[in-house]
């Protein structure tokens, strides 16, 4: 069966399984992890390049930081018994800690452990990418429970100069316009910030793969957050200006209690119309956002300078749930169900990608209407009203406005808009 013939339902518990396959993976900005996972992905969509650039590439106003790679860290109680220990969670070590073997009485090492007050049962998400720094996370629970003494703090990690590693999939249509899906690999074992995203694009790229013909170019970028973009862009920017006409930054897509769109910069372009459209046709309930509340990739894409049109339609939107940035957020937080409805709505941006109609004028200037029986052919006053739709679509037939958009322009419901271009196609006046 291909990928085009499964059931939304078949392909969200397909896309969980893999969830769960890249869940211990130890992801970072940089490191084997990061690497790990992108070898399974282009396991599961051939043709997925691999790339890299290394430690100090400046992206704009950026530099690529060390590569981080964590073997594991722990920490020893005063009775020998070991907390925190990364074999167990992932997010128990701060992200990007330096090395070393630490002892440490109970109150000095209390600055270097985080928790999550308001969620004591929680382990928090916590980095220090840029600046050099070391600490363990662990629940309120646990902290609350630590006898005094003596601890043995350890990171087993190396953090030196090396590279950073990203991946995409372009799948060339008959056309050069791009849509693009970009997603992120950078934190580790969080299911909805992270691998939803992850594992929706890839379901998305093998549907897109199995399609017999493409009308559009179709592009897939697996990058880390935020520095990951930017190199990208730094990389790809000239052609990504010139070909990309959507694009959709996916994240927190997998769980199933809500629905959000964050819109672009500018709130209009074709992205923000089909994910609206898609939306709607899904009959789905959803919370529209201000742009001022974005918080992912979207504010590289959407940036001044680069306008790109990105947007991104979520499940729950990052840093609305209580499971965000904890180890709440796992692999029940994230069902089947939940990556599902985001497939289900993502395949139908796609669908309306495919068939997004842009009539183009087969005529220069206004066509004569009246000896083709769409114009009265007595001129009186308000004769002009009966054919002012056909004269407002072809107004608009310039091959690069949608139907979509001609409806919002002109305030006149779809179908009605359908129906005019059709009698214009009968008369080959539209193309």
């Amino acid at each position: 069966m291909t990928p085009n013939e499964q059931s939304d339902a078949e392909l969200g518990q397909w896309a969980h399984d893999l969830a769960r396959e890249l869940w211990l993976y130890p992801r970072s900005l940089t490191g084997h992890g990061v690497r790990a996972t992108l070898d399974v992905l282009r396991r599961e969509i051939p043709g997925l390049e691999r790339h890299s650039v290394p430690t100090g590439y400046q992206a704009f106003d950026w530099d690529v930081p060390r590569e981080w790679n964590l073997n594991r860290a722990w920490i020893e109680t005063p009775d020998g018994s070991t907390i925190c220990d990364t074999d167990t969670h992932n997010l128990h070590v701060v992200g990007y800690s330096t090395r070393g073997v630490r002892e440490l009485q109970l109150e000095a090492l209390k600055e270097h452990l985080h928790t999550e007050p308001g969620q004591p049962d929680a382990i928090p998400y916590v980095t220090s990418y840029y600046a050099e720094n070391w600490g363990f996370c662990l629940t309120e629970n646990e902290l609350n429970s630590l006898p005094e003494g003596t601890y043995r703090a350890t990171v087993d990690a190396t953090l030196e100069p090396g590279n950073l590693d990203y991946a995409d999939l372009v799948l060339p249509g008959s056309t050069s316009d791009e849509i693009v899906f970009s997603t992120y690999v950078c934190h580790p074992s969080m299911a909805n910030n992270e691998l939803s995203g992850v594992v929706v694009a890839t379901a998305l790229a093998k549907l897109i793969q199995a399609m017999p013909k493409r009308r559009y170019t179709y592009r897939f970028v697996f990058i880390p957050e935020t520095i990951g973009a930017l190199v990208y862009l730094s990389k790809r920017l000239d052609h990504l200006k010139e070909n990309v006409v959507a694009g959709f930054v996916l994240t927190c897509v997998g769980d199933e209690k809500g629905r959000g769109y964050l819109p672009s910069r500018w709130g209009n372009t074709l992205a923000d119309r089909l994910a609206k459209e898609a939306l709607a046709s899904k009959k789905t309930d959803y919370h529209q956002y201000n742009f001022l509340e974005r918080g992912s990739d979207e504010r590289q894409y959407c940036a001044p300078g680069i306008d790109l049109p990105f947007c991104s339609v979520m499940a729950s939107k990052y840093g609305t749930f209580p499971e965000y940035h904890t180890s709440l957020d796992d692999l029940e937080f994230v069902t089947p169900a939940g990556l599902a409805a985001s497939i289900g709505i993502y395949r139908e941006i796609i669908r309306l990608c495919e068939e997004r109609r842009r009539p183009r004028a087969r005529t220069l200037g206004e066509p004569q209407l009246g000896r083709r029986g769409l114009y009265s052919t007595l001129s009186r006053k308000g004769s002009s009203s009966d054919a002012r739709l056909l004269v407002n679509i072809l107004a608009h037939a310039d091959g690069l406005t949608d139907i979509a958009e001609m409806s919002a322009r002109l305030n006149v419901d779809r179908d009605d808009i359908e129906r005019a271009v059709a009698l214009l196609e009968e008369h080959d006046l539209i193309s």
